[in-house]
C-alpha cells in the first residue's frame, strides 16, 4: 500500500519574548518560513515591512500581545497569507488598507481588542463586504452610537464620516464694517464698506492667480453699507453714509464705472444702520433701517425711473437691523431696535404697506435678527451684545427659543446656509468668533470651529468655480475670507 506523506510547515514562534516590537525585516533572513507565531508577548508594536522577504508565509498568528498600533504597511509582501490572527491584543483601530495585497486571505481574527467603530475604522467596514476572507464576530467597543454592535452586521452608510470647515484662504488689508455678495451679469462680485476709508470696495475673482482682487470702487464718506440691488439686469449699489446723507448709484456698462443717479431724503434717513432688499409681487423694494432719534425706518420702490419713499414704518424707535423674512407664505419684516423688544410687521396686499402684526417678547437689546431655514422650518438668530443671544423657532404663531449662546461683546450672529450645511456663526468684539453646526438629530446647534477675526460685523458667501468662501468684514483688523472644505474622516 502506498502511504502520503504530510510536508511538515516550517514553523517558528515567539511565546513570552523580551523584545518590544516587531520591527522592519526582522525576517528576512528565513524567508522559507510558512507559520509564525507570536503570544504572549510584551511588545506593542508592529513595524513597517515587518515581515518583508517572508514569501511562503501562509499562517501568521500575532495573539494575547499588547498591540496598541501597526504600521500601514506592516503586512506589505504577504501575498501567499492564507490566515491572519491579532485576536486578543489592545488595538482600538487598524490603519486604512492594512490588507492590501493580501489577495490569499481567506480567514482574519479579531477577537479580543477594542476596536472604536469610527470613520477610522470605515473602511474596515467596506473590505468586510468586499473581500472573501471570513472574520470571527467582532464587537465595537465605541463610539456611542455602535458600541456593543458587531462590526459584522455594520454598512458604510453607517458611517457619517464627511465633515467641513472654514479654511483661511485670503487676507485684505482693509477694515469694513459690513459685506454683500451678489451675481451680475455671469460674475460673482463682492463689495465692502469701508467707513474709515470711506468707499464701497468691490473684489472680482481672478481666475489665474485664483485670488480675490479690486473691480472697482464707489468713494465716499463714513459708509456703513454697500447695498446691491439688480433690476431687470441694471446693478444699483445702495450707498448709506453716517454723514453727507446716502445715495444710489448704477453701473453703466458702456462707461464700465458707477453713476449716482440718486440722492436719499436726509430727512428720513439720518442714521443709517442697515439695509434690505427684497421683491413682493414682482416689485423691487429696499429699506433702510434708521437708527437716529429723528429719523425714520424706510421703505423705498423702484418706479422704472427711480426709487421713491413707499413707506415709513415709525420713527424715534432707533431701528439697528431690518429682516425681511417669509412667513407662513406671507412677506414680513422684523424690526431690531437698541429702544424696544424686536417688531414684526406683515405685508397688507390689499394696501400693499406693512403693518405692525406684533413683537418678539422678552428679548430686549437685541441688535440684529437673522433667519434660515431647516427642513422648511423658520428660525432666527437674535443677536445682543449684551446678554446671550438666541435661536428661537417659529412655531406658526410665535417665534419659541430653542437654544441659547453666551454672546458679551457680539455684534453679529450670523446663519450661513452651504448645500445641506447649516451654520450660524456668532462673532465677538472680546473672543474668538465661534462657529456653530446645525445637528439635525439633537435640532440645535452645536459647537464646530472657532475663527480669529478682530470686531467682525458682518458675514457673506459667494461660490465660484464649485468653490464656496466665506467674507468677514472686520471693524478693527484685516479683512478676511475663507474657503469652506469638505474633510472626509474615513481617509
Amino acid at each position: 500500500m502506498m502511504t502520503q506523506r504530510r510536508r511538515r510547515k516550517l514553523m517558528t514562534s515567539f511565546v513570552k519574548s523580551g523584545f518590544n516590537e516587531i520591527s522592519a525585516g526582522s525576517f528576512v533572513h528565513t524567508p522559507a518560513l510558512q507559520l509564525l507565531l507570536f503570544t504572549a508577548n510584551s511588545f506593542d508594536l508592529i513595524d513597517e515591512d515587518a515581515f518583508l522577504g517572508l514569501p511562503h508565509l501562509e499562517y501568521l498568528f500575532i495573539e494575547n500581545n499588547r498591540i496598541e498600533s501597526i504600521s500601514p504597511f506592516a503586512f506589505r509582501g504577504l501575498k501567499t497569507l492564507i490566515h491572519l490572527s491579532l485576536a486578543y491584543n489592545n488595538l482600538e483601530t487598524l490603519p486604512k488598507d492594512v490588507f492590501k495585497g493580501m489577495e490569499a486571505l481567506t480567514k482574519v481574527d479579531l477577537r479580543g481588542n477594542n476596536l472604536v467603530c469610527d470613520c477610522k475604522l470605515k473602511w474596515l467596514v467596506e473590505w468586510m463586504h468586499q473581500t472573501n476572507a471570513t472574520l470571527d464576530q467582532i464587537y465595537c467597543s465605541g463610539p456611542p452610537s455602535h458600541q456593543g454592535r458587531k462590526i459584522n452586521d455594520l454598512l458604510p452608510h453607517s458611517f457619517d464620516c464627511i465633515t467641513a470647515e472654514f479654511a483661511s484662504y485670503q487676507s485684505l488689508k482693509f477694515e469694513s464694517i459690513s459685506v454683500e455678495a451678489f451675481t451680475f451679469g455671469m460674475d460673482q462680485f463682492v463689495v465692502f464698506a469701508q467707513p474709515f476709508a470711506g468707499t464701497c470696495s468691490f473684489l472680482e475673482w481672478d481666475h489665474v492667480e485664483m485670488t480675490f482682487r479690486t473691480f472697482d470702487t464707489i468713494e465716499s464718506t463714513s459708509t456703513v453699507v454697500c447695498k446691491p440691488m439688480v433690476i431687470d439686469n441694471h446693478l444699483f449699489i445702495i450707498v448709506a453714509q453716517l454723514f453727507g446723507g446716502s445715495h444710489i448709484y448704477k453701473r453703466d456698462i458702456s462707461a464700465n464705472k458707477f453713476i449716482k443717479i440718486q440722492d436719499i431724503d436726509i430727512l428720513k434717513i439720518r442714521k443709517p444702520n442697515d439695509i434690505e432688499t427684497f421683491v413682493i409681487d414682482g416689485e423691487s423694494f429696499f429699506i433702510i433701517a434708521d437708527s437716529s432719534k429723528a429719523g425714520s425706518t424706510t421703505v423705498y420702490k423702484w418706479n422704472g425711473n427711480g426709487f421713491y419713499s413707499h413707506q415709513s414704518l415709525h420713527p424715534w424707535y432707533r431701528d439697528t437691523d431690518v429682516e425681511y423674512v417669509e412667513m407662513s407664505g406671507k412677506p414680513h419684516l422684523i424690526l431690531s431696535s437698541s429702544s424696544q423688544r424686536p417688531v414684526v410687521y406683515q405685508w397688507n396686499r390689499s394696501m400693499k404697506l406693512f403693518e405692525r402684526r406684533t413683537d418678539i417678547p422678552d428679548m430686549e437689546d437685541v441688535f440684529s435678527v437673522k433667519h434660515f431655514r431647516v427642513k422648511g422650518e423658520l428660525f432666527i438668530c437674535l443677536t445682543r451684545f449684551i446678554g446671550d443671544s438666541k435661536v428661537m423657532r417659529w412655531d406658526g404663531a410665535m417665534f419659541k427659543e430653542i437654544q441659547t449662546f453666551p454672546s458679551r461683546g457680539s455684534m453679529v450672529f450670523q446663519p450661513v446656509t452651504i448645500g445641506n450645511w447649516q451654520y450660524a456663526i456668532l462673532g465677538s468684539d472680546y473672543s474668538l468668533t465661534q462657529v456653530y453646526q446645525w445637528d439635525i438629530k439633537r435640532g440645535h446647534f452645536v459647537s464646530s470651529q472657532e475663527l480669529n477675526i478682530q470686531a467682525p460685523r458682518g458675514f457673506a458667501l459667494a461660490a465660484i468655480d464649485e468653490r464656496v468662501f466665506l467674507f468677514a468684514s472686520s471693524f478693527k483688523g484685516k479683512t478676511q475670507i475663507y474657503e469652506h472644505l469638505m474633510i472626509d474622516l474615513s481617509n
